[in-house]
């Protein structure tokens, strides 16, 4: 049998042939029988260091290489082969290096130029890259793979559209290329253009369909397309296929939150967290729906811990500068927003959140200037608009007001905060008419406060109600109830029978109301009615103007035996009785303003007159500085509001700030002086001293000062001279 004698070229060609075919090891044994023969193979060391790299035998393979290169410096592709395994290793710099040797020696190398580019890409140095894909495509257009990885770089240098042509002729080249798919998916989102970006995601799962990066990055553009269901089907495709990736359930917790599934969603960034506690995103989406939910403390906790990981994370420290603004650590706050504007002076949602705290603290130029900087980053931010309008309000720049919230309702006209800001402005400046629609907005908008309440019945809104039976109701404060209880006697005279439901302290005084054939306490059952209106809802009912207010007189009185109690307990002493209320509800979005302390008050006792405190409730420290100064504390006898107007009934003279006590003195038709605030509530108007609501009050407003001092100093001439009247009339 004669033996076939194989040259060293065929021999190589074998191994060549074995390493396409994917075999390996067969591959390998070839080419060590061709070292074995001629160890200075420097063709042979090279894809003997091909096939090592293949196998996982990363040093290896770069002996190999080194030795090729020894034997032969201008090899051009161990030079490329070199490169491409120091930078799958991470050792980039000295890829680099190996590139820049290969194309000293072959400037118009195409795949080298591509990989080259992709180093300067993982080594942060963009243009370059892009300049070395631009180069190779040059050379050769119809490179799928370099337009693929310009895409990527023009990606990050948010060059989105151009990204998209980029991918879209490598996907002209190879429609079914995958990797091209997906990041045009991702350049799609990117422009907020989700429709396409499903379409691209649907594609890559035609073709592959466990691909979870696709199913994930699908779940999220079905999310922002409010596809919500959808984005939850593709989110957990994708977490059966991979069950413990933390950033697929992180995106699974905000669809979840979306979907308003608040425990599930909790539960999906927990998990993401016990798998990577170093995981701040999901820290920060925590504390987001935590502070959603009203548990602040957890939620400061959640944002704490993120910025613990990322000192940097703008969106955690903005956010928890938010929920330290709703803990009142207004201080506190104000440094978190300081600081993420610091980092990002763009950041208009920065910029807006730090306006609100500024404004909360009553540096109003400075907030001012803060939201026209948000607007100014982002000129359609709405949000931003509408608070701007809050403060030119606090500022009375109540035309400037009215247009910033005209220009936040033409960028979003379903927002219902600045539908009802603006129903506010209209009717503190006396437009009536047009305040009291965009007053109808509280019950949808957050910034009003109020608590839903379903009831079943159809709202009342003017039409005939001969034979009718209505649930009149309690809405907001103390005193919005008594201020539209007025509007009783009148819904009667329609024609209804009236069901009044009130706060329980509220429903014996309202039992002296005229027009209500039944009263009851909120939480007692409701009778049969037909239809319901909320008190304040009543003067748009009416169409009431500023002319038409029913203002004729006292509408309420108190029961007659617990009045003379209270004579008696009195007594016949200074010749004025004088009663007192410097605060209201605590709770109240603006008691810091209305509210006074007691200490501004005592610089009144100097007058001739005995002065009793209608407070029911008293603050730390007021029960001794009564005593002290000689001011009547009662508040143990104040059972409800039936006793305070027994009390009021007795006295000569009610002296409030802007609370319910000032309304029921109004509401009983007794002289009452209400202190108001530099901005006040919409029913006291603007610029004047009297009341349309009360004939009896006279109002005492803050100067440009803001202070209560100038107020209280006011207060006290005007009782020196009530008091010189009272002694001339009864000398006379």
């Amino acid at each position: 049998m004669k033996t076939v004698s194989l040259t060293v070229s065929q021999v190589f060609d074998i191994a060549l042939k074995a390493y396409a075919a994917g075999k390996l090891g067969q591959a390998e044994k070839t080419c060590l029988k061709i070292l074995s023969a001629d160890p200075a193979s420097a063709i042979t060391l090279n894809l003997l260091g091909v096939i090592h790299m293949a196998r996982g035998r990363n040093q290896q393979a770069l002996v190999h290489y080194d030795r090729a290169l020894a034997l032969r410096p201008d090899f051009v592709e161990a030079w490329s082969n070199r490169g491409a395994l120091l930078k799958a290793t991470g050792r980039l710099k000295d890829a680099l290096e190996s590139f820049d040797r290969a194309l000293a020696l072959r400037a118009d190398h195409v795949s080298v130029l591509n990989n080259r580019a992709a180093v300067l890409q993982e080594l942060g140095r963009l243009d370059e890259a892009l300049a070395d894909y631009d180069r190779a495509l040059a050379l050769q257009g119809d490179y799928p793979e370099a337009l693929n990885n310009r895409g990527v770089v023009l990606q990050a240098l948010g060059r989105q559209a151009e990204a998209l042509e980029s991918y879209g002729q490598a996907l002209a080249l190879r429609p079914a290329f995958v990797e091209a798919l997906v990041n045009r998916g991702m350049a799609h989102s990117a422009l907020a253009r989700f429709e396409e970006a499903v379409v691209d995601y649907d594609g890559v799962l035609a073709l592959q369909p466990r691909h979870v990066d696709a199913l994930n990055n699908r779940a999220i553009a079905l999310r922002r397309l409010g596809r919500l269901e959808e984005a939850l089907a593709s989110h957990q495709a994708a977490l059966a296929l991979r069950a413990n990736d933390p950033n697929a359930l992180v995106e699974r917790g905000l669809t979840l939150h979306d979907l308003k599934r608040p425990d599930e969603a909790l539960a999906s960034y927990d998990r993401a967290i016990a798998l990577d506690s170093g995981h701040a995103e999901a820290y920060v989406n925590r504390g987001a729906l935590l502070h959603e939910l009203g548990r602040l403390d957890e939620a400061l906790q959640s944002f704490e811990r993120a910025l613990v990981l990322q000192p940097n994370n703008v969106q955690a420290l903005t956010n928890r500068g938010v929920v330290l603004h709703d803990l009142a650590r207004y201080g506190e706050a104000l440094a978190d927003h300081d600081q993420a504007v610091i980092m990002q002076p763009d950041d208009a949602a920065a910029l807006n959140n730090r306006g609100v705290t500024l404004h909360r603290l009553r540096r109003l130029e400075e907030a001012l200037a803060s939201q026209d900087q948000a607007i100014s980053a982002r000129p359609d931010y709405a949000e931003a608009h509408a608070n701007r309008g809050i403060i030119l309000s606090d500022l009375k720049r109540f035309d400037e007001a009215l247009a910033s919230y005209d220009r936040a309702l033409a960028l979003r006209p379903d927002y219902a905060d600045a539908r009802f800001l603006k129903g506010l402005a209209s009717l503190v400046t006396g437009d009536l008419a047009g305040g009291w629609a965009g007053y109808e907005w509280r019950h949808q908008a957050p910034v009003a406060r109020l608590t839903p309440r379903a009831l079943p019945q159809p709202s009342w809104r003017g039409e005939d109600l001969t034979g009718k039976t209505i649930l009149l109701h309690s809405e907001q404060g103390f005193g919005d109830s008594v201020q539209f209880c007025r509007y009783v006697p009148l819904v009667a005279a329609r024609g209804a029978r009236v069901v009044l439901e009130v706060e329980r302290p509220l429903s014996r005084l309202m039992q002296t109301l005229a027009g209500s054939s039944q009263v009851i306490a909120k939480g007692d059952p409701i009778p049969d009615v037909d239809l319901r209106c909320p008190l304040p809802s009543l003067p748009l009912a009416f169409g009431t103007g500023l002319e038409t207010i029913p203002a004729d007189g006292a509408y309420l009185c108190a029961p007659d035996n617990a009045a003379a109690e209270w004579a008696t307990l009195l007594g016949n002493g200074r010749p004025l009785r004088i009663g007192l209320a410097w605060a209201g509800n605590p709770n109240h979005v603006r008691d810091r303003e209305r509210s006074m302390e007691l200490r501004h008050l005592l610089p009144l006792s100097g007058i001739d007159a005995s002065f009793v405190s209608l407070q029911k409730q008293l603050r730390d420290g007021e029960a001794e500085l009564l005593a002290q100064s000689g001011i009547l504390d009662v508040s143990d006898r104040l059972g409800d509001f039936a006793d305070t107007a027994a009390l009021i009934s007795q006295l000569d003279l009610v002296i409030s700030v802007d609370t319910g006590v000032a309304h029921l003195a109004g509401a009983l038709g007794k002289p009452v002086w209400i202190m108001l605030t530099h901005a006040p509530d919409w029913r006291w108007l603007l610029d004047r001293d009297d009341s349309p609501w009360y004939r009896t009050a006279r109002l005492f407003r803050q100067s440009d000062s803001r202070d209560w001092d100038d107020v209280i100093a006011r207060v006290r001439t005007a009782l020196g001279e009530l008091r010189a009247r009272k002694a001339r009339i009864a000398a006379a």
